[in-house]
């Protein structure tokens, strides 16, 4: 019984990451296309003097997709900012503690937060079918807003996943600390 509940949750951590993998490495793209348009619009405008509001709105969908939705491949590949004075001095296994207790204590409540005040301010987006203020803007601000609604869903998978595989370490009963990231994976 408990062999096949320990095998489930590491599926689930596994289809998580792989999820999260999937999306993030998507999404990194995203910078490179949104360079590229944000060149365009400098040629366009200072080069060429013809601007277009539609281009400029989208440089600024992506560079709102790539921190949105990359926060949880952020987080999976330990990239956020962490406040390591005593943290780095751990034991891999305090670490994996320090991860269960932050994941639990502020990423789930905040990412719920998140999630729960932002419900009504997309959900009014999407009654209107929101659209730009400018004339010849971009006319899904209501799918951009929408964000605010994945950004948490994407980071609380995450969390889920990232206390399975510390959980699971700091027992003793699989694999290494989840923080602990291979040379050049970061």
């Amino acid at each position: 019984m408990i062999h096949t509940l320990l095998s489930i949750l590491k599926r689930l951590a596994q289809s998580i990451d792989c999820f999260t993998e999937w999306t993030g490495r998507i999404i990194a793209w995203l910078t490179l296309v949104m360079m590229i348009l944000t060149c365009t619009v400098v040629v366009m405008r200072y080069f060429l003097e013809i601007g277009s509001i539609a281009l400029q709105e989208s440089v600024t969908y992506m560079h709102a997709m790539v921190f949105l939705l990359g926060a949880a491949y952020t987080l999976k590949r330990g990239g956020h900012v962490r406040v390591d004075i005593f943290y780095q001095k751990f034991s891999p296994r305090n670490k994996a503690l320090v991860d269960i207790l932050g994941t639990l204590l502020f990423l789930i409540p905040v990412s719920l937060l998140i999630l729960v005040f932002s419900w009504d301010y997309v959900a009014n987006s999407w009654a209107v079918h929101e659209v730009s203020k400018e004339t010849q803007g971009l006319p899904w601000v209501y799918l951009l807003k929408t964000l605010l609604l994945v950004m948490p869903v994407t980071m609380l998978l995450q969390g889920v996943a990232e206390i399975i595989k510390n959980l699971l370490f700091f027992f003793g009963l699989d694999g290494e600390h989840s923080g602990e990231q291979p040379e050049g994976m970061v």
